[in-house]
């Protein structure tokens, strides 16, 4: 089993000098000049805790709220809607385990995944679960924080127009797209105070949204045996499509140095997604419990006083931005994967480009975000699967990845395998993805295992395990497995 040896230089230069020099190459002030290429042990810096802050930025975000108020809806309790989230959530530790891949690799999650798929078979991988998902979630959130915008700006006086929608749209990707093309040093200092102003703004809110909360709700019409069963798993898998689509985590940890633990990068990475959304979330559980929050925002500003409505307002805006310039950011590098030989900040511009004319689309022309909202339903069944393979290879492998060898694309890279693909990973996700569709039960889709079990959706729990076992079976028995080692 080979190991990746650490760059060593003619003499011993001085760490902190090193230190200071890599993070200086990685500055919020200048453009990240890195994409999918191999981080060098010598530009390595930073510490695990530091992935905290960049996770709970964009998971303070209303979205949370909305996914909340939409259990509720759904016909659960406080306290069921409550263990849903907290199950859902705890997929947050599958993210943080696989963050732990980037600071071994030394690579994005978009070129790790060639050692599980090869060099062409990871370009399908990348284009479906990486670039079209990411990109679908881009329009679907700029859409949806525009409304706010517009709404926001009504407040001022100014009217709703198609120019207003479209100029809100525009500025907002603008924003986005700033913070993406600086890149990872932006990312890294800008997400650590701007987490602990959304904190604050979001727990004032909460502040107001308890006080007026009915904690003695109940359903008009309590559900029960299957029923209960079939919104609870529905429930939970709605959740839980939230951790479980940050299948690049890596892209954010892979400047860490090479010697970090990955219990440490799994544990901050976690505790950023996990704390956040589940307060975020409930507070849209207990919000839905006083008032009709079918319209969030108009829900959620009963409960709070005129001055403080803009702030939050605002907040929404900021907080969608943080998340959606992370989702560009890493489709950026996924378009580079994928084949696209552009720098990284023209990949991010073109995902930019492609997000905006959606959501102009989407604002303006033909409202297709409930379609696209439907499909996405779906994208846990892909994404589970592939998540499944990732830790199983991350197991198989013992989390050692050479980034070198990882970044050769030629015919004779350790990850060619058998013609560009690894039959283990690809026979691993497909049958994984169509076990997950088989148990998957949503509003455009429902699988025959799903509707066999009356509704209860298994695709989480199955979309995880089976492609999981089925790789570790089908790389211990092939040599061509063995050789990428």
């Amino acid at each position: 089993m080979s190991q990746v040896t650490p760059d060593t230089a003619a003499s011993a230069p001085d760490p902190t000098a090193i230190t200071r020099t890599a993070a200086a190459n990685d500055s919020a002030t200048r453009v990240e000049t890195h994409g999918i290429d191999y981080i060098p042990n010598a530009e390595r810096h930073g510490r695990a805790r530091d992935l905290f802050a960049v996770w709970a930025a964009p998971n303070v975000n209303f979205l949370a709220v909305v996914i909340g108020a939409s259990l509720v809806l759904m016909g659960l309790s406080i306290w069921q809607a409550l263990i849903a989230i907290v199950v859902g959530n705890l997929f947050s530790i599958i993210t943080g385990i696989i963050a732990a891949s980037g600071p071994a690799a030394g690579t994005p999650s978009e070129v790790i995944t060639r050692a599980m798929y090869g060099v062409n078979g990871n370009r399908v991988n990348v284009a479906v679960a990486g670039w079209l998902i990411s990109v679908s979630y881009l329009a679907i959130n700029w859409a949806a924080v525009t409304t706010v915008m517009v709404g926001l700006l009504s407040r001022a006086g100014v009217p709703a127009t198609a120019w207003t929608i479209a100029i809100s749209a525009i500025v907002i990707a603008a924003a986005t797209m700033i913070i993406s093309i600086y890149g990872h040093g932006l990312i890294m200092r800008l997400y650590q105070p701007l987490a602990a102003v959304l904190a604050l703004i979001f727990v004032v809110m909460a502040v107001f949204v308890v006080s007026g909360a009915q904690w003695s709700f109940a359903p008009a019409a309590p559900l029960e045996g299957m029923d209960l069963a079939v919104m609870m798993s529905a429930g939970i898998a709605l959740v839980a499509s939230g951790p479980l689509s940050y299948t690049n985590s890596a892209d954010f940890a892979r400047y860490l140095p090479q010697s970090t633990r990955v219990r440490d990068v799994a544990l901050w990475t976690s505790l950023g997604m996990v704390i956040p959304s589940v307060l975020a979330t409930f507070v849209g559980v207990l919000a839905a419990s006083s008032v009709d929050m079918s319209d969030p925002e108009a829900g959620l500003e009963q409960f709070l006083p005129d001055w403080f409505a803009p702030i939050f307002l605002v907040s929404v805006i900021v907080g969608t931005i943080a998340n959606n310039a992370m989702t560009a950011y890493s489709s950026g590098l996924a378009l580079q994967a994928v084949g696209i030989r552009l720098p990284r900040t023209r990949t991010v511009l073109l995902d930019g480009i492609v997000g905006v004319l959606m959501t102009l689309f989407a604002l303006l022309v033909w409202n297709f975000l409930d379609s696209v909202s439907s499909a996405l339903q779906l994208a846990v069944s892909v994404l589970a699967p592939v998540m499944g393979v990732y830790l199983a290879d991350m197991l198989w492998r013992r989390n050692r990845y050479d980034g070198a060898a990882l970044a050769d694309e030629s015919h004779g890279s350790r990850y060619w395998f058998s013609g560009g693909v690894h039959i283990a990973g690809a026979v691993s996700v497909l049958v994984g993805i169509a076990a997950a569709l088989m148990c998957s039960s949503t509003l455009v889709f429902v699988g025959p295992i799903a509707a066999a079990l009356g509704g209860i959706d298994l695709s989480v729990p199955v979309g995880l395990i089976v492609p999981f076992a089925l790789y570790l079976v089908l790389v211990r028995t092939s040599a061509r497995s063995k050789e990428s080692l």
